[in-house]
């Protein structure tokens, strides 16, 4: 039985005009700029980023037939493709194809909600170019894209903001899914919940245990069950699980922070295991930054304890953080000042806030460490 308040939460949705939204998804989009201006390393694998230390930023389709993700350390992708290709990361090159990509997303739409430079949310409900169809408007995109700058880019087409997520990966590369509303909620169901956007590795892993893998099994939970194991979060999980998604696309959305967080399997108390561990969570942030071509001043670290407690520490630097190395030094100092510890810590995160203007380079007042 659906509970009252999400009987409205339904209507409200099933009455409002009808939206045709369209997530468009750049393949594999700082190795395929690398592949596109370098002609050697076309059909090899290639990964952007690297460095004895280092994370890969983005990796080619030849390189994920081998397991190659991005976010993963430099020396895992390297043992799972010994010919893998590293290539510095060129973000002034990648920045100046996103804009390209943008200007032509201006042409069919105003309502553009950028996610990082190789991916966006375009409400196309108005049909400003007289297509006919938000498939119509999604095919030309994808051939602009091609003929403008030599890439291909993936579409999904859809009703609402989180199924034309899941659509956009659905044909990859070069692909096109569309999911009409009356088959919202069917494609939902047959997916598992690891690919749902705002469902982490965590979250997968809590809903296994309890038996959840795909939508079909998410959507068979009552919604009181779902807010018990998943507090305030388990709303969402309800509706979505039934295809109901009703955020806009919001314009020129700012970027607040940008961070990263891992919840270990044990708890660690030493230096050494818990600057490991750091470290490597500095990296999977700062891919995060990089893909998000976004600049701060600020680097937070966030410590939850055994107990749930939660604490975090702030540094402010009077002009952006630099690169990755002062990033994750920050935080290690940071992180250094805590010791000893007086309990075990079971998660550790790290995020760069005070988030800049594009154009915004002069300095600021230094913040207090909090």
């Amino acid at each position: 039985m659906t509970p009252p308040r999400c009987q409205a939460r339904e209507r409200a949705v099933n009455e409002a005009p009808q939206r045709k939204i369209i997530h468009v998804d750049m393949d594999a989009f700082y190795a395929s700029v690398e592949q596109r201006d370098d002609p050697a390393l076309r059909g090899k694998p290639v990964a952007v980023g690297g460095g004895h230390r280092g994370v890969v930023a983005a990796a080619s389709y030849e390189a994920r037939i081998f397991g190659v993700r991005s976010a993963m350390p430099s020396i895992m992708a390297r043992r799972r493709c010994p010919e893998l290709i590293f290539v510095k990361p060129r973000f002034d090159v990648y920045r100046a194809v996103s804009q390209q990509v943008r200007a032509i997303f201006a042409d069919y739409t105003d309502k553009i909600e950028p996610l990082s430079l190789d991916e966006a949310y375009l409400d196309v409900t108005e049909d400003r170019r007289g297509l006919g169809s938000a498939r119509a408007v999604a095919e030309e995109i994808r051939s602009r894209i091609r003929a403008e700058t030599g890439l291909t880019a993936s579409a999904g087409v859809s009703y609402c903001k989180f199924i034309a997520k899941l659509a956009s990966d659905q044909n990859k590369p070069d692909g096109l899914c569309v999911i009409p509303p009356d088959r919202g909620a069917e494609f939902v169901a047959t997916l598992p919940v690891k690919r749902f956007h705002g469902v982490g590795p965590v979250t997968a892993a809590k809903m296994e245990r309890l038996g959840i893998l795909t939508g079909a099994d998410l959507a068979a939970w009552p919604l009181e069950q779902l807010e018990a194991h998943f507090g305030s979060s388990g709303r969402r999980y309800w509706m979505i699980a039934r295809g109901i998604d009703d955020r806009e696309v919001k314009s020129n959305r700012p970027y607040k922070s940008v961070s990263a967080e891992r919840t270990f399997d044990v708890d660690y108390v030493a230096r050494d295991d818990l600057r490991r561990e750091l470290t490597r969570v500095a990296g999977f942030a700062w891919s995060r930054v990089e893909r998000a071509g976004v600049r701060g001043r600020t680097v937070t670290l966030k410590v939850k304890f055994a107990d749930f407690t939660i604490i975090s520490r702030s540094r402010s630097l009077a002009g952006p953080v630099p690169d990755q190395a002062m990033f994750a030094a920050i935080g290690l100092d940071l992180l250094d000042a805590l010791f000893p510890v007086p309990k075990g810590i079971r998660l550790l995160g790290l995020g760069l806030h005070s988030i800049l203007d594009e154009h915004e380079s002069s300095p600021r007042q230094l913040g207090l460490e909090i």
